[in-house]
Parts: C-alpha cells; sequence; structure tokens
C-alpha cells in the first residue's frame, strides 16, 4: 500500500486556488469513492482519498461553476 504524495500546487487549479475548496472536493469525492462510485482513474489505488487526489491531479474532477 503506497499513499500518494502529489504536491498542492498541480491540485489547486481544480479549487480555482482555494485549499479550502479542495479539502472540500477531496472529501466529497472519497466518500462517492467509498460508497461504490467507479473511479475515474485507470489505476486505482486502495484508499478512496488517493483515488480521489490522483482523479483532481489528473483533471478528471474539478470545482464546476458556481461551486
Amino acid at each position: 500500500m503506497k499513499d500518494v504524495n502529489i504536491p498542492l500546487e498541480k491540485l489547486l487549479g481544480a479549487s480555482r486556488g482555494s485549499i479550502y475548496k479542495l479539502a472540500i472536493l477531496a472529501a466529497k469525492r472519497a466518500v462517492e469513492l467509498t460508497d461504490g462510485e467507479k473511479p475515474l482513474i485507470e489505476h486505482p489505488g486502495e484508499k478512496g482519498l488517493d483515488n480521489a487526489l490522483r482523479e483532481i491531479e489528473e483533471g478528471k474532477i474539478i470545482i464546476g461553476n458556481g461551486k
């Protein structure tokens, strides 16, 4: 089991530069994955939060308009 180590700078674009919004985005996606949602990345890891962070890094998950 390997933990994800993604630089913060690579993740902030998905949340329009807000660390608070990034934390909420990652937490919500991790809950979705834990509840059985299919991962959007090709090689998912074991932890929901790791998968969520990888999806954010790859641009699969971003803050939408009005959020």
